[in-house]
């Protein structure tokens, strides 16, 4: 799981590099989800078993692409003009837009707990844009927009995990949106120059591919719960990776806001794992009640 996020910081850093160097935001997309797709053909071997890839909601797989698909394209747009830290700080406020979302959408309502943890985390969101003192800009709009976006992406993952299968969820979240993007492709006339960029144009799908393959491996060997703080993690790696690469170093204003985010979702984690315990508990306790009355 630690190593998942750091190549998602690859993948981000490495985004944010080739947007300054002036290479066109759908191009630096387009070369992530195809890259993406052709090394899941390859590891996966596509050829031998294409059962595997079917899909059984095509129509549900497009829109999920298309989720993912807004959530990259607005990630990239927010690294033009925010640091890797505020970026990751704000999509952290994620989890906590999932949750609330995830009562009318999946039937699994949040108590009163969680929502002061939600609300917490908007707080958080507050300290770091800080609307009304001039912080605010359309940056920090495309980071809205990409958490929101891969906040549906993630709850359709949930839904669809039941009936269609891991291989098909892994290709079809990358051949959407690089089928997607085909038509923008002439308006795209921003191309890397030399060697250097075009080699980290590809790298971008090896770090987005290898983090999923991570990802999948590491749900795995582990539980949702044991794994689910370990994302916060890409915290510390953007920090460096901004200061090392970009010589940018998050205000205390960002550090302080990503600060409550990370508590506020700590504690989500927290109490959805109490939650899950005690529901355990009751039904434990009722099969036992019920095996003494046979």
């Amino acid at each position: 799981m630690l190593s998942t996020y750091v190549c998602f910081t690859f993948l981000d850093t490495s985004s944010k590099y080739l947007v300054l160097a002036g290479i066109s935001a759908l191009i630096v997309a387009w070369a992530r989800f195809v890259v993406h797709v052709l090394l899941v053909g390859v590891f996966l071997r596509g050829w031998s078993e294409p059962s595997r890839f079917r899909a059984n909601n095509l129509p549900a797989h497009i829109l999920r692409g298309a989720f993912l698909f807004g959530s990259t394209m607005c990630n990239i747009m927010a690294l033009r003009t925010l640091q890797l830290a505020e970026t990751t700080s704000i999509y952290f406020f994620g989890p906590m837009v999932i949750t609330a979302l995830a009562g009318p959408l999946l039937g699994e309502w949040a108590g009163w707990r969680r929502w002061m943890a939600i609300l917490s985390g908007f707080v958080g969101v507050l300290v770091i844009t800080r609307p009304g003192v001039g912080v605010f800009g359309i940056g920090h709009l495309f980071a809205l927009g990409s958490m929101l976006s891969n906040s549906f992406y993630v709850i359709m993952t949930r839904r669809m995990s039941a009936t269609e299968t891991s291989e098909s969820l892994i290709l079809f979240s990358a051949l959407a949106p690089a089928v997607l993007l085909l038509p923008t492709l002439p308006f795209s006339l921003s191309l890397p120059q030399d060697a250097w960029h075009w080699s980290v144009l590809l790298m971008l799908g090896v770090f987005g591919a290898t983090g999923h393959w991570l990802l999948v491996q590491a749900y795995r060997l582990a539980t949702t719960t044991a794994l689910a703080p370990y994302p916060y993690s890409q915290m510390v790696w953007m920090i460096l990776s901004g200061w090392i690469i970009f010589h940018q170093f998050p205000d205390r204003w960002t550090l302080v806001g990503a600060a409550i985010i990370v508590a506020s979702g700590l504690y989500i984690i927290h109490r959805e794992h109490r939650l899950r315990l005690r529901n355990h508990a009751a039904l434990d306790a009722e099969t036992e009640t019920l095996a003494k009355k046979l």
